[in-house]
């Protein structure tokens, strides 16, 4: 993109501020209630069919068109007709784990939470488009919103390989989209520049070797030491070979061998993960991994399978883009909400959408006030202060009026 000036909260129209702001705090009442509905009912990757139903049911009644994506849950819609286009993204599925809150709204689906904000993600885009409309139908839309609700966000390598695939995003201007972050008090939001999440890909790595007696150690390969050594050493082995430990993170999450303690087992399995902020270094993950293990085992007698799994791209904020929504998120929650939040070496799919046109991607703060713990993502006890709905939603519905009207002037 070509270098512009740096976006600020006054190049937001006050009159559409003013009114994107009440339209989402007239409709705060109900984004409460939908994100407790999905709270109480969610569902997994590609299985979220009562959650399309339901995101699809309130943009018809707003005389809408969503178009429910071609792997059967998921979908799409556009706001506005002619102009340039921005698209807000929201991450529509739950995890695989328990919901262990006392609430009204846990979760009524055993074995599913959405303990990652996903509800949070889905209502916010909701509101910023029921804001949107309004004003699209007043004709002060300058140009078309694409709201864009992903399935399996959670799944590797994640729904937004179809989103970019179907063509959604080849017209778009810039997409934009934030993630609930329980670091951070509710009524901010977290903007950096660049990679703020990382690639993530999966890596097993299968050892074999004869067998043996736990006795006669010496007569075959000892499995359990020479996964054990692999553990050790290979993290340190790749990230030297791809510019150290702030560059590339090998990390083993599960490690098994045998199940006798007089046997030496013939196989053992380690699994984990790798990550890296640069996608200079995420492409050079295969021949780096594939070198690192040949260099760690070569000399132990044992044989290997290695299975890389690739996972999501980094996230990287675009210049212009982040800086337009952070302008946007000033402008409705004002000058002092925005702070510069630090790169995570986590993983999220909206890292494909950003290679394929220009991203922006917020932290939204959830912590309230009033809570006890400050419990991370993924804790079967995650929760979030509710207000952050209506904040997030002003945020993203201010940003794309924010960037329509400065792409309409390139």
């Amino acid at each position: 993109m070509t270098e512009q000036r740096r976006p600020a909260p006054e190049d937001l129209d006050p009159s559409l501020r003013d009114r994107i702001v009440a339209a989402i705090d007239e409709h705060e009442n109900e984004l409460i209630s939908f994100r407790r509905r999905l709270h109480a009912h969610p569902e997994v990757s590609f299985k979220e069919y009562q959650t399309t139903e339901a995101i699809a049911e309130r943009l018809l009644v707003e005389g809408l068109r969503p178009i429910r994506l071609d792997s059967g849950t998921g979908l799409f819609c556009d706001i506005g007709t002619d102009g340039p286009i921005i698209a807000l993204r929201a991450d529509i599925d739950a995890l695989a784990m328990k919901d262990a809150k006392n609430v009204p709204y846990r979760s009524q689906n055993e074995g599913v939470a959405h303990a990652c904000g996903h509800d949070v993600h889905t209502s916010t885009v909701l509101g910023a488009g029921l804001a949107l409309k309004f004003l699209a139908d007043s004709g002060d839309l300058n140009g078309r919103v694409r709201l864009i609700f992903e399935p399996g966000e959670e799944s590797v390598p994640g729904g937004a390989i179809e989103i970019v695939k179907a063509g959604l995003l080849d017209e778009v201007d810039s997409v934009f989209s934030l993630h609930c972050d329980p670091k951070q008090m509710v009524g901010h939001v977290g903007s950096r520049v660049g990679p703020i999440t990382s690639a993530s890909d999966w890596v097993e790595l299968v050892i074999h070797g004869p067998g043996g007696h736990t006795a006669r150690p010496q007569l075959t390969v000892d499995m359990v030491d020479t996964v054990a050594m692999a553990a050790r050493e290979l993290p340190g082995i790749v990230a030297d070979k791809l510019g150290g430990w702030d560059r590339a993170r090998l990390v083993f999450g599960s490690i098994h061998a045998g199940s006798a303690a007089n046997v030496i087992p013939a196989r053992a399995v380690l699994s984990g993960s790798v990550r890296t902020p640069e996608n200079a270094v995420w492409e050079r993950f295969p021949q780096a991994l594939d070198e690192a293990v040949t260099e760690c085992l070569a000399d132990t007698g044992a044989t290997w399978d290695l299975t890389h799994v690739r996972g999501v791209p980094p996230v990287e904020n675009e210049p212009q883009a982040i800086y337009t929504v952070a302008a946007a998120a000033r402008a409705v929650l004002g000058p002092e909400t925005v702070g510069e939040t630090e790169h995570s070496w986590g993983g999220d799919s909206f890292g494909w959408m950003t290679r394929a046109t220009n991203g922006a991607y917020l932290r939204l703060g959830t912590h309230g006030p009033d809570f006890e713990d400050r419990l991370d993502l993924h804790h079967s006890r995650f929760d979030v202060d509710e207000r952050c709905i209506a904040i997030g939603a002003k945020t993203l519905a201010a940003s794309a009026v924010l960037g329509l009207s400065l792409a309409a002037a390139q």
